[in-house]
């Protein structure tokens, strides 16, 4: 179920609603304490949890991108974390925004707002004039 919340983008509860049920049911004690979804370009939802380590572990969103191209899903439209013990729709951190904006550029995020409201923004808004990873590599010619 898609609705519009936001008038550029809408807000696809479906993917929220799955990762609110990952978090729920998968995520316990400190080891994973976030949930991700992701809607491919195809309709698929891919779900995934992060790997909390002290070393540094992945969150669920880096999780998750390696998750969906395991599934054979290299082409994500939409993604959303939300936090275990109903914290809600969680932004993704500077890493993984980062790593999202390099694998997928045209990626948009469902992120949570003022009071609750959720919005859907693309991944170059929550990481204006980044740093563009393919840059720094030579033309193959």
């Amino acid at each position: 179920m898609t609705t519009q919340t936001d008038k550029s983008h809408p807000v696809d509860h479906e993917l929220v609603e799955a990762a609110a049920h990952i978090a729920r049911t998968r995520c316990r004690g400190d080891n994973h304490t976030m949930a991700a979804a992701a809607r491919t370009r195809d309709g698929r939802i891919v779900t995934a949890v992060n790997a909390y380590h002290f070393t540094g572990g992945p969150c669920a969103e880096l999780v998750l991108i390696g998750t969906a191209a395991a599934q054979g899903a290299y082409d994500l439209d939409t993604i959303v974390a939300v936090g275990d013990r109903d914290r809600g729709v969680v932004p993704p951190c500077g890493r993984c925004r980062q790593a999202l904006l390099d694998y997928f550029p045209t990626l948009k995020v469902i992120v949570g707002g003022t009071g609750g409201h959720l919005r859907t923004v693309r991944i170059t808004e929550l990481l204006p004039e980044s740093y563009v990873w393919a840059d720094h590599q030579l033309d193959a010619e």
